[in-house]
């Protein structure tokens, strides 16, 4: 089994800011694939199988380290950091 980094094993679960999507594409008008919710401060941003990768722009920006996934029935998190996730 593979280790988990410290920065997945935070208890840190901050509420979706936006819970009824990508917060930047709600904003512009755009789309999405998935959702990812930052750990740490609730952002909610698209994966970055969607054009505009927001979740991943908001770690470059905040240095946020945890996402989790923000589509119903996951619980996956991932670190950025570490490039790690889990289940």
């Amino acid at each position: 089994m593979p280790e988990i980094c410290e920065h997945l094993q935070t208890d840190e679960d901050a509420a979706a800011r936006t819970p009824d999507g990508c917060e930047e594409c709600l904003q512009s008008g755009d789309s999405w694939v998935h959702l990812r919710r930052c750990v740490h401060c609730g952002h909610i941003g698209c994966c970055d199988s969607s054009k505009n990768k927001h979740a991943t722009k908001h770690y470059h920006r905040s240095k946020h380290p945890v996402i989790q996934s923000f589509q119903p029935g996951e619980g996956w998190r991932w670190c950025y950091v570490d490039e790690v996730g889990v289940e």
